[in-house]
């Protein structure tokens, strides 16, 4: 216990130090010239979004896609941005249009459908088939999912495969419906653990991702040192932004997070369960970070 409380103090308090003082010029004579300060080497989310020319819905998907990559964080936890990094985004061909349209959502069976030329209920079918993934979620307030899509994906599934969006269900698709399958939360939940996978390399913090979302139960089950699982807690990733802070909705939102499905939650703890081992082999020959 007393090593995974260690471990979590060193893991969250590497952070860049704050902006240093402004720089003095001296000058020949007896008086001093302040010179102007120079820029922070990094900026918070609200400045970074500004700069992108995003609102702040929009740069947080830049963000949860990977298009923006964040820097170490504040002291205090908050996220920092590079403005190297700023400059790199800013650099790509067809700033800011393009970039907005990579981050633009529709919301809805409505939305979607005008986006693809198609009727909800047709949209609803070829995305609770999974065969369109859903890049995020709200709760309305009827505490009712309504699932967003990145209008580029959607542009794209409809050249891709025009003859989905006309004519009947093929078979495998009404044996689905048949048995009243939704595989958008499945097929969300595998979006966003890869997302969250490729903005980190290191073993615990991977296998924490994994662990998020796991039942209680499997997690136990998947990890019987209680260190172990204090430290995979410490180390689990916020909600998605966006996820509701009212309780009513917020158990709502809850379910979308946990893999329920048995085949699925089945994976999940095969995944973290070889994510583990090598976290725990390289916690044994560095002798950093987690229980050993």
């Amino acid at each position: 216990m007393e090593v995974a409380t260690q471990v979590l103090s060193d893991v969250r308090g590497q952070a860049s130090p704050r902006g240093q003082s402004s720089p003095v010029v001296r000058t020949a004579g007896p008086s001093a010239v302040r010179a102007r300060p120079l820029p922070d080497a990094t900026v918070g989310g609200a400045r970074a979004a500004e700069e992108l020319r995003l609102t702040r819905t929009g740069f947080a998907r830049a963000v949860q896609l990977g298009i923006v990559r964040a820097g170490p964080p504040a002291p205090g936890g908050a996220a920092r941005y590079a403005r190297a990094e700023l400059e790199r985004v800013r650099s790509a061909e067809g700033f800011p249009d393009a970039l907005r349209e990579r981050v633009e959502t529709v919301a809805g069976a409505e939305a979607a459908g005008a986006v693809l030329g198609i009727s909800p209920g047709r949209f609803t079918r070829l995305a609770r088939c999974g065969h369109i993934t859903p890049v995020g979620y709200r709760i309305n307030r009827y505490r009712v999912v309504v699932w967003l899509y990145l209008a580029v994906e959607l542009r794209e599934f409809a050249g891709r495969e025009a003859g989905m969006l006309r004519g009947s269900a093929p078979p495998a698709d009404r044996e689905l419906l048949a048995a009243k399958a939704d595989l958008r939360p499945r097929k969300w939940r595998g979006r966003h653990v890869g997302l969250l996978l490729r903005r980190t390399a290191d073993p615990w913090e991977r296998a924490a991702v994994l662990a998020s979302v796991l039942p209680e139960e499997e997690l136990r089950q998947a990890v019987p040192d209680p260190a172990e699982r204090i430290l995979l807690a410490a180390l689990a990733p916020p909600p998605p932004y966006g996820h509701p802070q009212i309780p009513a909705a917020a158990a709502v939102a809850l379910r979308l997070l946990r893999a329920e499905p048995p085949d699925e939650a089945h994976w999940y703890r095969t995944s973290l369960e070889f994510a583990l081992t090598g976290a725990r082999g390289q916690s044994k020959s560095t002798g950093e970070r987690g229980p050993t």
